[in-house]
């Protein structure tokens, strides 16, 4: 290679780094070009939000609805409403003349109107592979926005405090996953929505052959009982969403779950809800999530 030929190459990588991405973007929904770093930004999924706060990257558009207190300067912000993540307010977002629409999970189901106004990336996170799906799209991002080293020292991070929590995992026992919501309680196990607890942190699931629909499967004091679990993971919906109702705590406390051991040895764990329920993917709310846990196995 001769020093012109060299100068060439070397000149195109470093307009790549700097530009972001001039490539298909592989994603949940198949591949969309962009072309050079996106300066006007909508995003449609809280975990997105999330990854893209840790990166820094500034965003322009963004739905209604309940966000995390350490996301709350985006609702005390000038960034423009354009919807919720179910409806979205396509004249709002046509209006701000997006470089790159993000949607992912509750908003996927709009992609394909949304691609219309603007290149769009669908960012939901593969539940049944969800460590890695949520860290691939951290990665995807810092490539988008040229925030590579950002990205790979938060996702390096992430994996210190995985391989933690799953060696402290190992012996803990076994766990039922729970939501309570509306006065009902619902469990999930391998395959659900909460299947991270199983496939990445590496705990035992109390009871096979739940249902692994979204809603899990209904449950009750005595099914709770019955399991015996040695852990309790509870989420509490109604709490995540701002809803009022009987809390979690207040649910299960009573004669029949107390006498499980997760109750009697105090290992029954309100899982933080906006993270778990809410959020999901993002990279500090799995920060979160480790860290809850992690926590919580050390004091037992």
């Amino acid at each position: 290679m001769n020093v012109k030929t060299f100068l060439s190459a070397l000149a195109l990588t470093l307009s790549a780094v700097t530009l972001g991405y001039a490539a298909p973007v592989k994603h949940a929904q198949g591949e969309t070009n962009i072309d050079g770093v996106p300066q006007k930004i909508v995003v449609f999924d809280l975990a997105v939000v999330d990854t893209l706060d840790v990166l820094g990257v500034e965003i322009d558009g963004l739905p209604t609805g309940i966000l995390p207190s350490y996301l709350q300067k985006y609702a005390d912000s000038d960034i423009a409403n354009i919807g919720t993540m179910f409806e979205p307010d396509y004249e709002a977002v046509a209006a701000l003349e997006p470089d790159l629409i993000i949607v992912g999970g509750r908003s996927a189901p709009k992609y394909a109107e949304l691609s219309r106004l603007a290149p769009t990336i669908d960012l939901t996170v593969d539940r049944t592979n969800f460590f890695a799906s949520a860290k691939q799209n951290a990665v995807t991002l810092g490539e988008i926005f040229g925030k590579q080293a950002e990205a790979a020292k938060a996702v390096t991070a992430l994996d210190a405090s995985l391989a933690g929590l799953a060696a402290s995992a190992e012996n803990a026992g076994n766990v039922l996953v729970m939501i309570t919501t509306g006065g009902r309680m619902s469990a999930h196990g391998p395959g659900s929505r909460f299947d991270v607890v199983f496939s990445d942190y590496g705990f035992k699931p109390a009871v096979d052959g739940l249902d692994t629909g979204t809603h899990g499967q209904a449950i009750s004091n005595e099914f709770i009982l019955e399991t015996n679990p040695d852990w309790l993971f509870v989420v509490d919906r109604d709490a995540a969403i701002g809803r009022e109702g009987v809390a979690a705590s207040q649910m299960l406390d009573n004669e029949l779950v107390n006498q499980t051991t997760a109750w009697q040895k105090n290992q029954v764990v309100y899982l933080d809800p906006v993270s778990w329920y809410l959020v999901g993917g993002g990279l500090t709310a799995m920060s979160i999530s480790i860290d809850q846990i992690a926590e919580a196995l050390a004091k037992n």
